[in-house]
């Protein structure tokens, strides 16, 4: 055992079982406050901050003046007693016996961690290992790490199978524009937008039900606060499934995930500010036709078959208090793998034609898109040729089609934006340790 081998954490100490012993704590020093004849000393772990402090008399001068001249955020190890003092952050005080110091900060910090004055978010991602040192920050994360696990967590216990699917693509994963090219030896080849293509050849190998959650790439030229050009998916797909089965599952992970975080983070929740949305199943269902009239209804200029502006769902919020879902969307608005409604008349590719298709909202925000798939091989060919695509393009992901592929159902849900939503911030950036974005690609 190393000599700066932490017996407790700083935030783990107890005065029932604590008081009057001798414990070893490691973490960075916070701040210094030098009397003169005493000294306080602020000692900071991922737990939170004790105090240690430091009586000239008993310490001895030279290490009352080493010890206090050392600069805010050096990584220091302390052996001493712990005692009670009500005056201290607390209720407790670790007096030093043994001072070690690990590794000395340069100055100045190029990020201040408990100063009052707020960093620009640029500044605070650049120097993120810094930024990350604040309670506040390190919180999106301890909420974040909370919502994977959950994720992982209810969809198992739903019967998915987890899966890992290439994220290097010969072709665009859904006919779409949108790529990052990567040279691939000699040839070039493409980071995956989506693992939609894969989980649904999976449909057809007999797994029934699976799930990934994995990063994906879009090269969009979006510079909003809700948009990365890298992200993590939560994916889904259901075999002998529609879209309402789904919708089904989405609304259970996501109302699994909010009562986890309500008994395991409630503490960092709080630290942030922020209070969970209530969730009651199943959530409300509307139509795209519904949210036209509604949109309309509220002075927004809006024809049957356009794509939904923020303006639109602004106005479709106001009627809603949290989550809920938008179905039955224009065939023409979605990808070609969407399945057509069966309760339309005319051609499976009129323009006037309804598809199984959905958008899971919060408010304004769009979580998520899912729906039923098509699973019959002519139809999904016809499909794909009436969006301008070539079929034989696609004839690795249409092969299975044509041996056996059940009905089937899926979505893919953004892990950032959820992030997001249930912690309260008001940019995804926040959410993740080092997003990459049209501008940023360090550090």
């Amino acid at each position: 055992m190393t000599d700066f081998q932490r017996t407790r954490f700083c935030g783990d100490l107890d005065l029932s079982n604590d008081s009057g012993t001798t414990q070893t704590l490691c973490g960075w020093l916070q701040d210094t406050r030098n009397l003169g004849g005493i000294a306080f000393l602020q000692l900071r772990d991922h737990t939170g901050v004790v105090q240690l402090t430091l009586p000239k008399g008993k310490v001895g001068k030279e290490n009352f003046k080493a010890w206090t001249s050392l600069s805010r955020e050096s990584v220091i190890s302390v052996t001493g007693e712990v005692k009670a003092n009500q005056e201290a952050p607390g209720g407790i005080e670790v007096v030093p016996q043994e001072f070690q110091v690990l590794n000395e900060s340069a100055t100045p910090l190029p990020l201040g961690i408990i100063d009052k004055v707020e960093a620009e978010l640029e500044t605070r991602l650049t120097n993120r290992y810094l930024d990350l040192r604040k309670p506040e920050v390190a919180a999106y994360f301890r909420v974040r790490s909370a919502i994977s696990a959950a994720s992982h967590s209810s969809l198992r216990d739903q019967g998915f199978l987890e899966v890992q699917t290439p994220k290097i693509i010969a072709s665009a994963t859904e006919g779409g524009t949108g790529l990052f090219p990567v040279r691939y030896f000699e040839k070039e080849v493409y980071l995956a937008q989506s693992p939609q293509l894969y989980k649904q050849t999976l449909m057809s190998g007999g797994l029934d039900r699976v799930y990934e959650i994995g990063p994906a790439f879009r090269a969009e030229e979006h510079n909003t606060p809700r948009h990365l050009n890298e992200f993590i998916s939560i994916d889904i797909e259901m075999s002998f499934a529609d879209d309402e089965a789904v919708m089904e599952v989405m609304e259970r992970v996501v109302a699994e995930t909010i009562d986890a975080l309500k008994r395991d983070r409630a503490d960092e929740l709080a630290c942030l500010g922020h209070e969970l949305p209530d969730i009651e199943l199943p959530l409300p269902r509307l139509t795209y036709d519904e949210c036209v009239e509604l949109a309309k209804a509220n002075g927004v200029d809006l024809e049957w078959g356009e794509d939904l502006s923020m303006e639109a769902t602004r106005a479709i919020a106001k009627t809603q208090t949290g989550f809920y879902f938008i179905t039955r969307w224009p065939l023409k608005l979605k990808p070609f793998y969407i399945q057509p409604a069966p309760d339309d008349e005319g051609n499976v590719n009129s323009e006037a034609r309804d598809s199984l298709g959905f958008d899971f909202m919060y408010r304004e925000v769009e979580m998520t898109s899912g729906g039923q798939r098509v699973h019959d091989p002519s139809l999904l060919e016809t499909r794909i040729a009436a969006q301008g695509l070539d079929p034989a393009d696609f004839e690795h992901y249409l092969a299975p089609f044509r041996f056996g592929m059940p009905p089937h159902a899926g979505w893919g849900l953004g892990l950032d934006r959820l992030t997001m939503v249930l912690t309260g911030a008001d940019n995804v950036r926040e959410c993740v340790l080092f997003p990459r974005d049209r501008h940023r690609v360090v550090p």
